[in-house]
């Protein structure tokens, strides 16, 4: 039976037989390949794990796009924040290329003569003792996860194995197998199960809660893990305070106050860091996107000695992290931001009182913005309808959650490039709305919300919410949590636990 499984492999692997280097028959090596071209190909050899806003980037100076037809486009989505600087900055463009001229990898095997400045330059900025370099935001997470279950054991005295991470209900911290295993997102963990133990979940902005939860597993807790500004829920903004009393409440039961900076700091939210909104420092803060200057992936990990140094070597790493050619960018990325001025800039807004029906709610800070929009009133059309014809109007931006459309344009952007958007926006309520309405079929959308496998609830922003704190459960409907995570449920208080 083996042999003939050998024979099958073997026939199977003539009639595959790779041709390396060569293109499919009738292909060329052009650039000049259409959009259409480019997308069909991409649907064909590339894994279906994105649906984008049919466009194809070809070219991008600042704030502007071109596809391969040569027509123009402003960005107001930014790479999800990693172009903060604007497209191909060309500080950060020639630091790239001088640096490729030089050296680019070393690995942590050895010393490089570019890492040691980026150290110096990032804590030094943000006031830490030290950092630890990683590539991808995910990765980030990662390493900080694994600091604080560690700097519990050492430092907290926590029992071998019980360590907890507390994080936030709506949250969006990558989606790697352990950041997943804190998700709320049905799309993110169905089929991928089991998850990590050692998680406990919290509503954002609920310092009360995260208080009781606090106080009766405290001794357990090694780390709360949040965002300051919920960025993949929608642009969510905890009420005034909140960040303050999380900072108060870390302190009171030693629990590391761990800040997720990726999308919301480096100026996105109109401060170097969303936590300065309350002058807080968190314990441990985590950056990426911008930090590449929309180049290379760059991420890092912010921490003081007392719990950097709980790592020692051969416990964690990373061949790429902090190359000399990531360093070296990321220091002109840095720079960038101080000398331009980029971090204090706003959005307008004044679009919703011209939509009140269309627009539940317009929220934001700095250059963190998103538009809620009303379901019912915009049914059978969605986001990403609206967003395919804000792209015909030549404005790019990308929806979340159905409901939502994230605004977060560079930093860099020019006034009327910020009024080009509006403008825009509304001529797509205006005059594009009222004619998919009519065109397009009444079942193709569905504006049922679906709930959490994890909690059971489904977490809307009320109509009068006007903080931004997510305000709890409109299904309180208990799904077979014992049989999807293998776990006893304790369902009395709102803190969910999967420890």
């Amino acid at each position: 039976m083996a042999s003939k499984r050998i024979l099958q492999y073997a026939v199977k692997r003539v009639k595959g037989t790779r041709s390396y280097g060569v293109l499919p028959e009738g292909k060329t090596s052009s650039s000049s390949s259409s959009s259409q071209e480019l997308i069909n190909m991409e649907y064909q050899y590339s894994a279906h794990n994105y649906h984008p806003i049919p466009m194809v980037f070809s070219h991008a100076k600042g704030s502007s796009i071109w596809d391969p037809e040569g027509n123009k486009y402003i960005d107001f989505l930014s790479a999800y924040s990693a172009v903060n600087q604007g497209h191909c900055h060309p500080k950060i463009t020639n630091a790239l290329i001088e640096q490729t001229q030089k050296l680019t990898l070393s690995s942590r095997a050895f010393y490089n003569d570019r890492f040691p400045l980026f150290a110096e330059r990032i804590t030094s900025m943000f006031g830490y003792d030290m950092v630890l370099p990683m590539n991808t935001g995910a990765e980030g997470v990662e390493t900080a996860l694994k600091l604080a279950r560690k700097w519990g054991y050492e430092k907290k005295k926590i029992s071998k194995n019980e360590a907890i991470i507390v994080s936030c209900c709506g949250c969006f911290h990558g989606r790697t197998l352990g950041v997943i295993s804190m998700s709320c997102d049905n799309e993110a963990t169905r089929g991928f199960g089991p998850l990590l133990p050692g998680h406990i979940k919290v509503d954002f902005g609920d310092e009360l809660s995260l208080e009781k939860l606090f106080s009766e597993k405290g001794d357990c807790i090694a780390g709360f893990l949040f965002e300051p500004i919920q960025g993949e829920a929608g642009v969510v903004i905890p009420k005034e305070g909140y960040l303050k009393a999380v900072r108060d409440l870390c302190t009171k039961y030693d629990v590391l106050m761990i800040a997720d900076e990726i999308q919301s700091g480096l100026g996105r939210s109109g401060r170097m860091l969303a936590c300065d909104w309350e002058d807080v420092r968190p314990d441990v803060v985590i950056l990426g996107k911008a930090l590449g200057g929309g180049v290379i992936p760059v991420s890092a990990v912010l921490a003081d000695k007392d719990v950097m140094l709980c790592i020692q070597p051969g416990e964690h790493g990373s061949t790429f992290g902090g190359n000399p050619l990531a360093s070296a960018v990321a220091v002109a990325s840095l720079d960038v931001l101080r000398e331009e001025g980029l971090v204090e800039r706003q959005l307008l807004s004044e679009v919703k009182s011209r939509f009140p029906d269309f627009i539940k709610e317009v929220r934001g800070k700095g250059l963190f913005n998103a538009v809620e929009l009303n379901s019912n009133a915009l049914s059978p059309v969605s986001a990403y309808d609206i967003c395919l014809k804000l792209k015909e109007r030549g404005v790019l931006a990308k929806p979340t959650h159905n409901t939502i459309i994230r605004l977060t344009p560079p930093l860099s952007i020019s006034l009327d490039e910020l009024k080009h958007g509006a403008e825009a926006l509304a001529e797509v309520f205006e005059f594009d709305l009222p004619k998919l309405q009519k065109e397009k079929p009444k079942q193709s959308a569905s504006t049922e919300p679906t709930a959490c496998d994890r909690c059971g609830r489904n977490f809307i922003l009320s109509p009068n919410h006007k903080s931004g704190q997510v305000t709890g459960p409109i299904s309180q409907a208990k799904p077979d949590l014992e049989g999807y995570w293998g776990v006893p449920v304790e369902w009395a208080f709102r803190p969910i636990s999967l420890v």
